[in-house]
C-alpha cells in the first residue's frame, strides 16, 4: 500500500513537473512538438470558456492535443514498466494516477461545471490571468509544496473578470444583431406588429 501511495504522489510530482517544464516550458517554443497544449489546448479552452471540443471525439480520429496527450501517458506508462518487477505498487500507484489524469483532465473539459467544482485548481490554471501556476491536475499537492498553487475561482479578480466578459458579450451581442427598425418591422395578419 505504501508503495502505491508513493507512485501516486510520484505520478503528481510528474505531472507538475512535466506540465510546467515540457508542456508550458517546451510548449511555448514555435518549433516544438509540445506546442499543441499552449498554442491549441490553452487557446481552444479560453475561447469555449473553459471547454475543449477536441475531448468530444475519438483519439484515432485526429492527431490533435487529445490524441498527443494519451500517446504521451502511454509513452511515459511504457517508461515506468519496468519498475512493476521491482515495486509493483508504485509502477501501480504510477498508472493509476497517468489513467486518473486523463479521465478527470478529458471530464473537467466536457463538462466545465464539473471541472469548476471538482478541479477549481485547474479550473484557474486555464482561466486566471497567470496560466503559469497551478500546475497539477488530478490534486494540487506538488502546487502546495513549490508554492505555485494560486486561488482564482471565487476570488474578486475572477468576479472582476466575468463582469467585463458578460460586457464584451453583451456589446458584440448589440452588433451583431441589427436593431429592428420600424421600417423593417413586418405587421402579422391582425395588423398588429
Amino acid at each position: 500500500m505504501l508503495g502505491f501511495i508513493t507512485g501516486m504522489l510520484a505520478a503528481n510530482a510528474g505531472e507538475w513537473y512535466l506540465h510546467k517544464y515540457v508542456l508550458h516550458g517546451q510548449g511555448k517554443k514555435k518549433d516544438s512538438f509540445w506546442r499543441f497544449h499552449w498554442a491549441v489546448h490553452h487557446r481552444t479552452v479560453m475561447q469555449e470558456n473553459f471547454r475543449d471540443k477536441d475531448y468530444e471525439h475519438n483519439i484515432w480520429d485526429a492527431w490533435d492535443p487529445q490524441s498527443k496527450e494519451v500517446a504521451a501517458l502511454v509513452g511515459s506508462a511504457v517508461v515506468v514498466s519496468p519498475f512493476f518487477w521491482i515495486a509493483p505498487g508504485f509502477t501501480l500507484g504510477v498508472w493509476a494516477s497517468q489513467y486518473n489524469y486523463y479521465r478527470v483532465h478529458k471530464k473537467s473539459h466536457l463538462d466545465p461545471e464539473w471541472g469548476y467544482k471538482y478541479l477549481p485548481w485547474h479550473y484557474d490554471h486555464h482561466m486566471a490571468p497567470d496560466q503559469d501556476k497551478n500546475w497539477c491536475v488530478t490534486f494540487p499537492f506538488w502546487d502546495h509544496v513549490m508554492g505555485t498553487r494560486v486561488p482564482y475561482k471565487g476570488t474578486e479578480r475572477e468576479r472582476i473578470d466575468l463582469e467585463r466578459k458578460a460586457r464584451k458579450a453583451e456589446a458584440l451581442n448589440k452588433k451583431q444583431t441589427p436593431a429592428i427598425t420600424a421600417t423593417h418591422k413586418e405587421k402579422s395578419p391582425t395588423g398588429k406588429i
